[in-house]
């Protein structure tokens, strides 16, 4: 019976990857998640839009 390669434990590939510092501060950041959210919903209106 054999292993995967990225199966075994504790190497390396078997964690998944830290997020770095950027993306904890984009992550925690109001003002960036308020950006985010506006976008999605525009985008979400502009596909309803196209639906009707």
């Amino acid at each position: 019976m054999t292993k995967s390669m990225n199966k075994e434990p504790y190497q390396q590939a078997y964690y998944p990857p830290t997020p770095t510092g950027i993306t904890k501060y984009m992550r925690s950041n109001l003002i960036w998640q308020l950006i985010r959210f506006v976008v999605i919903n525009l985008k979400m209106l502009k596909l309803m839009r196209k639906s009707h």
